[in-house]
């Protein structure tokens, strides 16, 4: 798979935009939606995480974050217990929906995954971590679909 070279123009919301200028100072390279992670719904799919820091976490920033953008990474964190995502959200106080009284935060919280308020923790960068390769990480489990 071609690597994405780092260019402003192409980052899909602000928040991604702000964390990449961020990691361009604190890291060697910006790697933006360079690795494709297998996982299995009621068919096979693959979720492209938006950041990897050079120690291999990996970085998902969230403007919004639904219903479905959850239950696929509850379902990626089943699938693929090895790997180490994190949030980092606009507003990690906004409400999973309308009325709820849950907020991105405690979803994170409660589901077991770090997050963070608009800026990633510099001890997120410091951290020692397992690299991650940057490839397609496959299922563990046979496809279904073939």
């Amino acid at each position: 798979m071609p690597q994405r070279k780092h260019s402003v123009r192409r980052y899909r919301s602000g928040l991604e935009k702000d964390v990449a200028a961020y990691l361009k100072d604190t890291q060697k390279k910006v790697r933006y939606e360079c690795l494709r992670i297998e996982w299995e719904d009621l068919r096979y799919r693959t979720y492209t995480p938006d950041f990897i820091l050079d120690n291999g976490i990996i970085i998902e920033t969230k403007g919004i974050f639904d219903s479905e953008d959850r239950r696929k990474h509850t379902e990626v964190r089943k699938q693929h217990p090895e790997l180490d995502i994190r949030f980092v959200f606009s507003n990690s106080k906004a409400k999973l929906y309308k009325g709820a009284k849950s907020r991105y935060y405690q979803w994170c919280d409660t589901n077991d995954f770090m997050w963070a308020h608009r800026v990633i923790p510099e001890s997120w960068l410091k951290e020692k971590g397992t690299a991650t390769k940057l490839k397609v990480i496959p299922l563990k489990t046979k496809r279904r679909d073939t």
